[in-house]
């Protein structure tokens, strides 16, 4: 047994009692109330999971295990020389709840390097996809491809005690892990680089061994890989990544077809393809104002025929945040520190300048912030990731952190399989008198 398993093992033990004694106690207390439209409107802000890994708050943001982003890229490991958290180290709190020390982090990479060697027909299925297949679509195929090799799977075939699916779940996740880099980077040579591929570095931790196999060794590409995949990790449990490897995980899919569920979702425009459309959305609005740097006078009434033609401004407004993204500011923050001036990033910065006042002033916008993905693709071009359509595969890479280790401790607790009820546009008619009488 490795060493965090065996760790987690005893945190696990004592925590599913934890649960299992606070749901004998207060399992009949009302939680909160929810409305007609929240059932019709995505249930937005209805509680109906337990995520433990991160909370989501309007105004706040985005607390891991408690701690915000600033707080993380100050006290989590760092590489030797580095000065932006590791990834291993995020994936560490998530899971156990508590800061890891940088012995506990090394000790994660070398594990995770143990466990990365990717069966030989994953690649041959790959190579078999016609060229013009979408990365995103290449990467869940590939996750599936690699669903051979579950232990979880084989094991509950053979038939085993629940109380051992976390311990399968867990090597199934720690392997998962391991391999996403490898195979994010092998479709990125496959499809861009004239399919030269690059062997993975056993050296290097598992940030910087991404950025090797894409074909980056400059220690700048590794920082900011190492900054991204730590903040792309999780953001609570009801997005749709989240709650799509949670509900395939309910039902005891194994952790291959619970996060390649989880990449499906991610692959939608709505969520982590949004990174892709900011880009796709600047270079268009650079091209049509003749190219370099434009005014912030230029970039308004850009935004405002955006808005005119009924279409949105890619990067802004979240579901949830009511303030501009921490993960924003932090890659904002990594722009002034490192780069200090890109015309690309600068004409993001005068988006932020500007776009917020127009959004809010239409009155339809809760959120006129900017999230996540309106500064991530421009940074990535800056250091010459230049193709923005395997953008999402990068944040499927990240998010396997924080959705794996949830899915982790699903079994731990022996979640049971999501089935909420549902009712019909008539059945809510009659429940609130809203059916017309014959």
């Amino acid at each position: 047994m490795d060493k965090l398993k065996e760790a987690f093992a005893k945190k696990a033990a004592s925590e599913a009692v934890n649960v299992k004694q606070f749901i004998a106690e207060h399992g009949d207390a009302v939680v909160g109330e929810y409305t007609v439209a929240q059932v019709y409107q995505g249930m937005r802000g209805m509680t109906g999971l337990v995520t433990e890994t991160s909370k989501l708050d309007p105004e706040e943001g985005i607390r891991f295990r408690g701690y915000t982003i600033p707080e993380l890229r100050e006290k989590l490991p760092k590489a030797p020389g580095g000065s932006e958290p590791l990834p291993e180290g995020i994936f560490y709190l998530m899971l156990m709840g508590e800061l890891p020390t940088q012995d506990d982090v090394n000790d994660l990479t070398n594990n995770w390097a143990r466990r990365s060697i990717v069966p030989r027909h994953v690649f041959d299925t790959l190579d078999s996809l016609p060229a013009n297949t979408h990365p995103m679509t290449e990467f869940s195929i590939g996750v599936m491809a690699m669903q051979t090799e579950s232990l979880f799977a084989a094991a509950y075939k053979k038939g085993i005690n629940k109380k051992d699916y976390w311990d399968y779940v867990y090597e199934d996740s720690m392997n998962l892990i391991a391999r996403l880099p490898r195979v994010a980077a092998y479709i990125y040579r496959r499809k861009y680089k004239n399919n030269e591929h690059i062997e993975p570095d056993p050296k290097l931790d598992w940030a910087a061994n991404l950025a090797h196999m894409l074909g980056f060794d400059v220690f700048d590409v590794q920082r900011l890989m190492r900054l991204y995949l730590t903040i792309h990790a999780d953001h609570e449990g009801g997005n749709v990544s989240a709650h799509s490897t949670h509900l395939v995980g309910s039902a005891l899919s194994d952790p291959y077809l619970a996060f390649a569920a989880g990449l499906n979702g991610l692959a939608g425009p709505l969520h982590g393809l949004a990174n892709q459309e900011v880009v796709a959305w600047i270079l268009e609005l650079r091209k049509e104002l003749g190219g370099g740097l434009p005014t912030k006078e230029q970039i308004a009434e850009y935004i405002k025929k955006t808005l005119a033609e009924g279409r949105v401004v890619p990067g802004y407004g979240h579901a949830v945040l009511r303030k501009t993204d921490p993960r924003f500011t932090a890659q904002q923050d990594f722009y002034k520190k490192y780069i200090k001036h890109d015309d690309l990033c600068e004409i993001v910065q005068m988006i932020y300048a500007v776009a917020p006042p127009i959004l809010e002033g239409t009155g339809k916008i809760k959120n006129p912030w900017p999230n996540v993905d309106a500064h991530s693709g421009a940074l990535l071009i800056h250091y010459g990731i230049v193709e923005y359509d395997f953008y999402t595969v990068l944040f499927g890479v990240s998010r396997a952190l924080g959705v794996l280790s949830s899915l982790i401790w699903d079994r731990v607790l022996n979640s049971p399989i999501e089935r909420p009820g549902s009712n019909t546009t008539e059945g809510l008619k009659k429940k609130f008198g809203a059916v017309k009488q014959k």
